[in-house]
């Protein structure tokens, strides 16, 4: 019997609800890494259109349960542990990871020199046309990709001998561990945005699908920019959280 066919009784819910239940039971039913009925087969059977699903599918991306790739199809994927984590203490993926016993590997480090641009150069306060290095990789769990991170620095304060020679995938604890320069802070912007294609295509996902962006600078003691990075996360797999005083109204 199709599992399609199988499915709890959802009359009494408006259609919208009806159909997040049918697939959040498709989705349940279906072992991890098995790929799920073609969005047209699937629009066809429970009588909903196309955009309409994509829409209700896009919640159980959200939560990690499913995976969507350009051209391929969607996957139910297996059930990581969340990574769970305050913002009041800046701390690595590996480090994250590492509290909850959760394996992480770096995949497609990528590595490049850049001349600065006007943009970097004013955030950077150095001359246009200063030399300045570009890392970009994956962080993988479960064999799937989870993030996918870019790290731009000047030339002088990271080499590429010291990415190329057991970098692990995060520029912040090889800092922390040369301990030079000394860190002090980091000024981060938190958004959702859309993923753009290539984006998209490191991560194996559809262009367009939300993700969570975090653009960070990291300051030295002497107040110097010396990491400008942007590390874009797919949702369901990390849970971030704020710890918050409750001020004064007087």
């Amino acid at each position: 019997m199709n599992k399609l066919d199988n499915l709890q009784d959802v009359k009494n819910m408006t259609p919208f609800y009806r159909l997040q239940s049918i697939l959040s039971d498709l989705i349940a039913t279906t072992p991890p890494g098995e790929k799920l009925p073609s969005e047209p087969d699937l629009a066809k059977k429970l009588n909903a259109s196309r955009a309409t699903l994509r829409e209700a599918m896009r919640s159980f991306e959200g939560q990690g349960l499913i995976r969507r790739r350009q051209g391929i199809g969607t996957f139910v994927v297996n059930h990581s542990r969340i990574l769970d984590t305050g913002l009041e203490v800046l701390e690595s993926i590996e480090t994250m990871a590492n509290k909850i016993q959760l394996d992480v590997a770096l995949d497609d480090l990528s590595y490049q020199e850049l001349e600065a641009d006007s943009e970097m150069a004013e955030k950077f306060k150095v001359p246009e046309g200063s030399k300045l290095i570009q890392i970009s990789r994956i962080i993988m769990t479960d064999s799937r990709p989870v993030a996918y991170l870019i790290d731009i620095l000047p030339e002088d304060v990271l080499s590429a001998e010291e990415v190329k020679d057991g970098f692990t995938g995060s520029v912040l604890d090889l800092l922390l561990k040369r301990g030079v320069p000394k860190l002090t802070e980091s000024i981060a912007e938190i958004k959702a945005v859309s993923a753009a294609p290539d984006i998209a295509k490191a991560l194996q996902i559809q262009r367009n699908d939300v993700l969570q962006l975090f653009v960070a600078s990291l300051y030295n003691i002497e107040g110097r920019m010396i990491d400008y990075s942007s590390s874009y996360f797919i949702p369901g797999v990390f849970r971030f959280h704020v710890v918050r005083k409750v001020g004064s109204n007087k």
